[in-house]
């Protein structure tokens, strides 16, 4: 376990599989935590608080709010602003797949993409700098195997996937003299609601690329993330980190 105490760590798409397996990490780790979504149900919403209180989370708040949109993202950045007067970790989470393949791909399904994997992590990590710069605080963001390697089906997908690789990098090299560091983390394919629409005969064909022959866990994913954030990786800063079972050697 890591000492995230009186820290505070935003985590975009909470709600979701990895999302929430990340806010179930930190909370056992005791930081506080600020949750972002579009549009979770009340149900769910409040019965995620109550879970991650249980386990430890020195604080819970939730923020409602669509992260392509950067009105939207301001008013989140402003709302931990208020209730906790800092930040010292961003998770760039959310994302959202439309896959066709690009003769079939209406504009539509290419920008929705592109808007919430994409342009959703330059909002927050932008947003997010004024305050997590004085608490040298650090950025992680969930890039994808498929932004290395491409996948049928997915241009839009693999595009923003690739984009944030560069973005990291680049981020890293503009941040770092104020001692802010900014990852990615590239995950295979991982058991989440996500990857269930997934033809059972694919899933079993990346399985057999996989090195370890299996899927990931979000739980797995979480404690990569709550590595980086924390002190036992503070020289590792512009790193994109595979955690794919060994499906892209």
């Amino acid at each position: 376990m890591y000492n995230f105490k009186d820290k505070v760590v935003l985590i975009t798409g909470a709600s979701g599989g990895i999302g929430r397996a990340i806010a179930k990490k930190f909370s056992q780790d005791k930081a506080k935590l600020a949750l972002n979504d579009i549009t979770p149900t009340e149900g769910t919403l409040k019965n995620l608080v109550e879970e991650l209180k249980k386990l430890g989370a020195a604080e819970v708040k939730y923020y409602l709010g669509d992260i392509s949109k950067y009105e939207e993202v301001e008013k989140v950045m402003v709302g931990i602003q208020k209730d906790y007067g800092r930040l010292d970790v961003l998770v760039n989470n959310a994302g959202v797949i439309a896959d066709r393949t690009l003769a079939k791909m209406t504009k539509e399904e290419w920008q929705k993409v592109i808007d919430v994997n994409l342009t959703g992590v330059f909002n927050c990590s932008k947003l997010a700098l004024p305050l997590l710069i004085p608490n040298q605080g650090k950025i992680i963001s969930i890039s994808s195997i498929v932004g290395q390697r491409g996948n049928f089906g997915q241009t839009n997908y693999a595009a923003t996937k690739a984009g944030i690789i560069g973005f990291t990098k680049s981020l890293s090299k503009e941040v770092g003299r104020f001692g802010v560091r900014v990852n990615a983390i590239c995950p295979g394919l991982v058991e989440t609601r996500m990857t269930e629409t997934i033809p059972d005969q694919m899933k079993e064909m990346i399985k057999r690329l996989t090195s370890l022959g299996r899927m990931g866990k979000p739980d797995e994913i979480a404690s990569l993330i709550a590595f980086l954030a924390s002190d036992e990786s503070s020289f590792i800063t512009g790193s994109i980190v595979n955690i794919d079972g060994g499906l892209a050697i």
